[in-house]
């Protein structure tokens, strides 16, 4: 009985923890992580402070928490779904799609989680600012090995810079994010699509590969945030 009764508390526990994550991430990609307190996600959420509090310690643990919250979404939108299709220029091509589709179906209500806290915590010290970079770093890699696995199958020329290759891709990708947030706007996404389809075909050893830039390339339907 005693351990079925702390296996019901850790279970609520977990729920509960969840319950706020779910709502830091979405506050944090509006307002930014300075922005979360235990006061409030008590209130929106009617929960007391004290329990709030006894999840997480600290407001910087539930600014840690956070951003490790938001880089699992992440991964469930982004990183995962396009490990499916067989790696390639198509596979390169599929992360920025996914990429475009999670900003533009707006997961988190102000876009790109990480773009939001980037701006907030680039010039800043410490454990928050280090967990930010990390998965900005972690990102950064992740396009560029898709891109050198494109390129050693002969998919991609073989005197592409991946690194430069990922620098321009992602920089396309962040363009659109900002500026349909700032003016509400979406055919930015067209646009980015249109370019990131361009470079990848100028790149390709066999163009027909990459969708042609010039058609309209709709958003896939993004997945509901697990």
């Amino acid at each position: 009985m005693a351990g079925t009764r702390l296996d019901g508390r850790v279970e609520r526990g977990n729920r509960t923890r969840q319950l706020v994550l779910r709502r830091t991430v979405d506050i944090a990609s509006v307002e930014g992580l300075e922005a979360l307190s235990v006061g409030r996600l008590a209130t929106e959420l009617q929960l007391s402070k004290s329990g709030v509090f006894a999840l997480f310690g600290s407001k910087q643990e539930l600014q840690l928490a956070t951003v490790r919250e938001a880089a699992r979404i992440y991964v469930e939108q982004v990183i995962r779904p396009a490990s499916g299709t067989p790696a390639g220029v198509v596979r390169t091509w599929r992360l920025c799609e996914l990429w475009l589709d999670y900003s533009q179906g707006r997961v988190f209500p102000g876009g790109c989680f990480f773009y939001e806290v980037i701006a907030e915590f680039d010039a800043r010290s410490g454990p928050v600012h280090d967990a930010v970079a990390e998965a900005q770093r972690d990102w950064a890699a992740h396009v560029e090995h898709t891109i050198t696995e494109a390129r050693d199958l002969g998919e991609l020329r073989s005197d592409t810079d991946s690194a430069q290759l990922a620098f321009e891709l992602i920089a396309l990708m962040e363009t659109a994010n900002a500026v349909s947030v700032l003016r509400d706007e979406t055919d930015v996404y067209r646009r980015a699509r249109v370019a990131i389809l361009s470079r990848l075909r100028a790149a390709a050893t066999d163009p027909s590969l990459v969708p042609e830039p010039s058609r309209p390339v709709e958003p896939s339907r993004p997945a509901e945030p697990s």
